[in-house]
């Protein structure tokens, strides 16, 4: 149930105290736990602060509930942070829209994950423009698999296809993800070859859980929440605008270790998606065609340009991506019962999280570098782990 909230009205923004006072005691008027789910949301609706300067006034207050009991002398201090931000921050009207929006997602069934929880999906958790908080409906569950993202043109030809499916159904026992952006074309096509063979999928939406679009995929909701789900980080009071699906891509992007293009023009939404890939530094695949074929101009690019491995074939995937043959990674555990229990935690990170640089794997389990270093060489010697370029290890 909702707790009751009584608002204040903000006198005088320029008045730090006031302002903390005011939603000091507006926070206070709910469960703690909501109420900070409140704060999560009415930051993410602020106009002025995207999620790259949201999370940075998160980890530097604490918590987001700890944002709005600043004084704006302090936040002032933040870099990115200025007045006319700290006037868009401490607008009641976001805390009244989060209430709105909170009702509204706890009267539909959507089940939210902020950045910082152990639910947030963890590719996505390492994109610095990730959303701060993702709302999701279905059964999605994370494991230690392969996540590949598969878009392409909305106009898909048989050939695009047929070499779709044929690559689901190849890669299915290696049990991937599939995620997607549920539109029309390449996005249906890969889904419903993930549900074909039992594989689960991932939808990601450009608008909030009050529609579906394209309105004729409404047949294919129930099967796609039977085997994963939605996401997105849109409101059901947003509008529905064409610059959604861009924003929407770089959580197509962020999730999975891999994107491949199957088919694009020479311009295209799926072709930003795996300019966004390749930013974050994951691995992008694009299937060629004939120089004259309208569809394969982006893909022919992507590969001319460098910034994707050709894809004719689908042991392309696993064999480029040194993907372990199904069940070989059971094995290999076994053979190391031997394991510190500082190299078990260190090895189960990396097989459950993937690629990922030594900083990063010190950040997030809370060790000292040079001993993560240490650990790593150790692993490294027993032939479980390799180092890639740019400090980074993974598990064989």
């Amino acid at each position: 149930m909702f707790a009751e909230h009584h608002w204040l009205r903000v006198i005088n923004r320029k008045n730090d105290s006031n302002i903390e006072k005011i939603f000091y005691i507006y926070i206070l008027k709910s469960d703690m736990k909501e109420s900070e789910l409140l704060a999560v949301m009415a930051l993410q609706r602020s106009t002025q602060i995207g999620d790259i300067l949201a999370k940075r006034l998160i980890k530097t207050c604490g918590s987001a509930e700890a944002i709005f009991r600043s004084k704006a002398k302090m936040l002032r201090t933040i870099d990115g942070i200025g007045q006319k931000l700290i006037a868009d921050l401490f607008d009641s009207s976001n805390f009244r829209l989060a209430e709105q929006e909170l009702r509204f997602i706890k009267d539909h069934g959507i089940d939210y994950c902020f950045f910082l929880g152990d639910d947030y999906p963890c590719r996505l958790k390492h994109c610095v423009d990730g959303p701060i908080l993702l709302f999701q409906k279905g059964h999605i569950k994370w494991s230690d698999q392969p996540v590949i993202s598969i878009v392409g043109t909305r106009q898909i030809t048989s050939r695009g296809r047929d070499f779709c499916e044929h690559l689901v159904a190849s890669l299915a026992p290696y049990n991937p993800i599939v995620v997607s952006g549920f539109a029309y074309g390449t996005d249906i096509t890969a889904q419903q070859a993930a549900v074909n063979n039992n594989l689960q999928t991932i939808g990601c939406l450009a608008h909030g859980f009050d529609q579906i679009y394209p309105r004729p995929h409404k047949i294919y909701v129930e099967r796609i929440m039977e085997h994963g789900g939605f996401y997105t980080d849109f409101w059901s009071i947003d509008d529905f605008e064409r610059t959604n699906f861009l924003k929407r891509n770089r959580i197509i992007a962020g999730l999975s270790e891999v994107t491949i293009v199957i088919e694009s023009a020479e311009k295209g939404g799926s072709l930003v998606t795996a300019d966004i890939a390749n930013s974050y530094d994951r691995e992008v695949f694009a299937v060629p065609g004939r120089p004259e074929d309208i569809f394969s101009a982006g893909c022919n690019n992507l590969i001319k340009n460098h910034l994707a491995h050709m894809l004719t074939q689908p042991e392309d995937v696993p064999y480029l991506l040194d993907w372990p043959t199904p069940g070989k990674k059971e094995q290999q555990i076994k053979l190391f019962p031997e394991l510190t229990s500082e190299e078990q935690r260190i090895y189960g990170f990396l097989g459950k999280h993937g690629k990922t640089e030594l900083d990063s794997i010190a950040l997030e389990l809370d060790l000292p570098t040079f001993k993560v270093a240490s650990v790593l060489l150790s692993l490294e010697l027993k032939g479980i782990i390799r180092p890639l370029p740019g400090k980074a290890f993974e598990s064989l």
